[in-house]
């Protein structure tokens, strides 16, 4: 966007788009980019809420100065989150702006001083407190663990506008509108179970209490630090972030497998038939060796029912399938039912690992596991087509 956005009355987006960048957090693919939000809250006093990733100042700093009345500078910083995409800038508004003063939680106050040396002209808030701006005035909410536990959001009382730091965030630049009824949202939705379930996922428990808190504010405006602002259906982000923090899966089979020379990959083909057979049509069929795991991820917590497959690699699974299992693991995935299938040559182990991985997530087994021996004869490639057929009806079980 090349020029500050009005949100409502006095409030402006003075974000940047990032299409440059290769990898969030230097972790996860945006081949779409990424926003940077920030707004200016523009009344008797300024105040500014979040800075930028340091990259993008000159972009930032020029539309939030083409907001300012002559001769008016800025009040208040408001930082939600520490991380560097949000606070990347704040020295050089102190620097621009020495009178301004940094408002956030206690933890934010402590994180303030050790990343950037900075501890003068420092508010703390909690829950509760306000901050009186003229005719807005501000609220501020500590979300602790959304998902650094120094975060925060505000609520503009008067416009009803919620400011959620990275809650309700999705990957994606902006392309060209800023407001949710200004882009196509069916297409961002992806997007967005994939931001939370690799950044926020792991604290799913903190987004259910954060929702509790909010759950009566009256809120027209919620205005993320990453994607669209929601203006004409809040609602949908809200109940999204719900279902995914509760970790309902919605119906549907994330087939995942990988394949060294062509077996297991057959044998996810008579488990795909086999889902299909029941009439399921919402299923994604992942390839773990050629997609990123944040992908791959994303389809797991989104889906209720996941179907894996994996060749034995050194006793064991093959790394892709490997990695995937630890990071689903380690994020805490839970209320899934799986189904698990595999290869192996001179030994085994691929299965074995698959149904112990299931066990220690508490996940429910479908029936019936299969192993084969190298390639998979007719009998395996049966029971496999009947794994496919169990893992529809579990599908259609969730509807």
């Amino acid at each position: 966007m090349f020029r500050a956005e009005p949100v409502s009355e006095s409030v402006y987006w003075v974000g940047v788009n990032d299409r440059t960048t290769d990898l969030f957090e230097s972790l996860w693919p945006i081949p779409r980019g990424i926003s940077y939000n920030a707004y200016a809250l523009v009344d008797e006093k300024v105040a500014l809420l979040d800075t930028v990733h340091f990259k993008s100042f000159d972009d930032y700093v020029g539309k939030l100065k083409a907001v300012l009345p002559e001769g008016k500078g800025v009040d208040y910083l408001i930082i939600h989150h520490m991380e560097q995409d949000h606070s990347g800038s704040v020295r050089r508004i102190r620097e621009m702006f020495p009178q301004v003063q940094i408002v956030g939680t206690q933890k934010t106050a402590n994180f303030l001083q050790e990343l950037y040396g900075i501890s003068e002209n420092v508010k703390t808030v909690s829950d509760g407190d306000t901050l009186d701006l003229g005719s807005h005035t501000l609220s501020f909410y500590s979300t602790p663990m959304l998902h650094w536990p120094e975060t925060m959001m505000s609520y503009d009382e008067g416009q009803r506008i919620l400011f959620s730091g990275d809650a309700f965030g999705t990957f994606a630049a902006l392309d060209g509108g800023i407001f949710d009824d200004e882009i196509n949202i069916t297409g961002l939705d992806d997007e967005a179970i994939r931001y939370f379930a690799n950044i926020i996922g792991k604290y799913s428990m903190m987004v259910s209490r954060a929702l509790n808190k909010l759950e009566d504010l009256d809120i027209d405006i919620l205005a993320p630090v990453h994607g669209p602002v929601w203006r004409s259906d809040p609602q949908h982000i809200i109940d999204l972030y719900g279902r995914l923090s509760r970790m309902e899966g919605k119906p549907g089979v994330a087939l995942v497998y990988a394949s060294m020379y062509g077996q297991t990959a057959k044998m996810m083909e008579a488990v795909a038939r086999g889902i299909a057979e029941e009439g399921v049509t919402e299923v994604r069929v992942i390839d773990a060796s050629r997609t990123h795991v944040s992908y791959t991820i994303r389809d797991c917590w989104d889906y209720g029912v996941i179907g894996l497959g994996s060749p034995t690699y050194d006793t064991g699974l093959l790394p892709p399938v490997e990695e995937l299992t630890r990071l689903l693991t380690h994020k805490g995935l839970e209320n899934r039912k799986v189904g698990v299938f595999g290869s192996y040559g001179w030994a085994g182990g691929a299965v074995k690992q698959l149904k112990a991985f299931a066990e220690e997530c508490d996940f429910e087994l479908i029936e019936p596991s299969v192993t084969s021996n190298f390639a998979p004869g007719e009998q395996e490639l049966e029971q496999c087509e009947q794994l496919g057929r169990n893992l529809g009806q579990a599908a259609k079980g969730m509807e």
